[in-house]
């Protein structure tokens, strides 16, 4: 975002429009796709989705002008809409119910390594090459693994294709949003994801300014925190589906929050820690409600997880915008204010309203 900001002359604000214009458009579509995947397959669907927004990363190497690389980011916040609710519908279809929560920790996991290499390989490759070359480079990487993708998943066992009719789709998506316990849900996937998206985007800023100074490549490495994410991933919902989910959700809340106030301090590997605290709550939240959202549904469980992500992705496009605002304003005190303010409604939405396992 800081190089987007430099090289096409435009605010942190305006930035963050090439992240936050993506999930803003990948929200609603994940819900589309859900829906299409209910007749068509999910397998199918998840490999489109892959080899589409392959091909447009990779092609947003070679754009000049801003307005042009919006769309395609735009483009891909559709075509990205294929594979993550449907790969929740398609582990809670194939995978036995006590071990749900490990199977969506791990393809959290997973995430999290595509994420944290995604910011290693750009930002070395922006150091060293430039900001085209590195986006390229993930284009390419993305078409490998949708290969390997296609070629490697299992056809789906425990679905049922169904005909797509208008008031059974309206039905089935307003089924989960009368139940209060799975709406809670969705606000938490909204906080979690909003919170984390913010602090990721600006912590940048942050370290490269005085007194951090550090360079795009320096904080890129940083970033390998992420692998604390994916351990925490997999290990708390292997946890969850033996304890309280309730509790494990508040733990990680409160991690998060912990978290946020070590970012404020002076040293910089207390900074360090305080963004590998953040990443340790946030995966392990995340697995715990996207699991619990399956288990939940009763039926239409390709639509709950739908609506989840939905949540889960406009949380990422809303507050990551709005998190420009308090960086504009205050700085890193600002946003890390912003950050602890979501992660409280967060703790008061689970205490009240989520429930009990």
């Amino acid at each position: 975002m800081p190089v987007f900001a430099r090289d096409f002359h435009v605010s942190a604000a305006q930035s963050s429009l090439v992240l936050s214009l993506t999930t803003a458009l990948l929200a609603p579509s994940m819900v589309v796709a859900g829906a299409i995947s209910e007749s068509r397959g999910r397998k199918p669907i998840m490999v489109a989705s892959l080899l589409a927004s392959a091909l447009l990363t990779f092609g947003s190497a070679f754009v000049t002008r801003w307005s042009t690389l919006l769309v395609l980011r735009a483009l891909a916040g559709i075509t990205f809409a294929g594979l993550p609710a449907i790969s929740m519908a398609y582990l809670a279809e194939e995978i036995h119910p006590g071990s749900i929560g490990l199977a969506m920790g791990l393809a959290i996991g997973g995430n999290g390594l595509g994420g944290m290499l995604g910011r290693l390989v750009t930002s070395w490759l922006t150091e060293l090459v430039s900001w085209r070359f590195a986006v390229g480079a993930i284009g390419l990487l993305g078409l490998v693994a949708a290969v390997i993708f296609w070629r490697t998943l299992p056809p789906s066992r425990g679905f049922t294709p169904r005909p797509v009719r208008r008031a059974t789709l309206a039905r089935s998506f307003w089924t989960p949003l009368r139940q209060p316990r799975l709406l809670a849900l969705f606000a938490e996937g909204f906080l979690l994801m909003g919170a984390f998206g913010t602090s990721y985007n600006y912590i940048t800023y942050h370290l490269l300014a005085r007194p951090y100074s550090l360079s795009q490549a320096g904080v890129g490495t940083i970033f390998s925190v992420y692998l604390i994410g994916i351990a925490s991933s997999a290990w708390i919902g292997s946890l969850a589906d033996r304890l309280r989910r309730d509790r494990m959700l508040i733990l990680m809340l409160l991690s998060m929050l912990i978290g946020v106030g070590l970012t404020l301090a002076g040293p910089l590997p207390l900074v360090i820690l305080g963004i590998a605290v953040v990443t340790f709550g946030f995966f392990g939240g995340h697995s715990v409600a996207s699991s619990w959202v399956g288990l939940r549904a009763s039926s239409a469980k390709a639509q709950a997880s739908a609506l989840y992500l939905f949540f889960y992705y406009i949380g990422l496009s809303v507050a990551g915008t709005m998190g420009g605002v308090f960086w504009q304003h205050w700085n890193w005190a600002g946003v890390a204010a912003f950050v602890a303010g979501l992660m409280i409604t967060g703790l008061g939405i689970a205490v009240l309203a989520v429930g009990q396992e």
